[in-house]
């Protein structure tokens, strides 16, 4: 496991696919019922951590691709943002 003593830090870096992996996770054991209230209150709080992990990664990416233009020969260009 990480050697990140503040989950708040580990989460800040923590890559989309394992964010969504833990989400994924939370929400199965979650639907099944087999955790106490208080378990269940703290898997719901770090889910929503997590959620709100992937929407700013999500929002990120969108903000980084790029449409590819092309010129009259067919050839790529250059590029715009996307919704431009």
């Amino acid at each position: 496991m990480s050697k990140d003593t503040n989950p708040d830090a580990a989460l800040a870096q923590m890559p989309f696919e394992e964010a969504m992996r833990q989400l994924e996770t939370i929400v199965s054991q979650l639907e099944r019922g087999e955790v106490s209230l208080e378990e269940s209150i703290g898997l719901y709080e770090r889910g929503e951590a997590l959620k709100k992990r992937c929407e700013t990664l999500l929002r990120e990416a969108e903000m980084r691709i790029e449409k590819i233009q092309f010129g009259p020969d067919g050839k790529p260009s250059g590029t715009s943002p996307l919704d431009a």
